[in-house]
Parts: C-alpha cells; sequence; structure tokens
C-alpha cells in the first residue's frame, strides 16, 4: 500500500495513535515526533511496551506551538 493511500485509510475517529501516525497528521517525521514526545512537546502514554500518541494530544500541541509563536495575537480578541 502505498503511503498516499495509507493516509487515507487511518481511521478519522481513533483515540490513539501510534508515533507514525502522529507524525504523519502533523506532516513531520517520525525522528522529529519522538524527540517532541521524549521533551514533553508532545503528550504520549504506554500501552505495555507501546508507545502511543492520544489524538486530541495533536491540536493540543498546535494551540500550544502557535500561542508560542505568536503570543501577541494569542492575547489580542
Amino acid at each position: 500500500m502505498d503511503t498516499a493511500r495509507l493516509a487515507d485509510a487511518i481511521d478519522p475517529n481513533l483515540v490513539l495513535l501510534t508515533v507514525e501516525e502522529a507524525a504523519r497528521r502533523l506532516q513531520i517525521g517520525r525522528t522529529v515526533c519522538y524527540r517532541l514526545i521524549s521533551s514533553g512537546e508532545l503528550e504520549s502514554i504506554t500501552v505495555g511496551h507501546l508507545r502511543r500518541v492520544p489524538a486530541d494530544a495533536l491540536p493540543a500541541f498546535v494551540t500550544r506551538r502557535r500561542k508560542r509563536q505568536h503570543p501577541a495575537s494569542a492575547t489580542t480578541v
């Protein structure tokens, strides 16, 4: 299965994502995603021996990044 079809096959209703799925949704590399997890910038949990990223952690991460990069616009209504 090629990457484009694989991306279409991912269920948007998943609660937990693999690191690869989270990276794909953020349009970043897997290594960068692991780095964000290690630094605590991106929330993740372990299930057994597996690392998973809660789906709702992605919009929260983007919101925090946007506020940090544009603090003036975050306070303006």
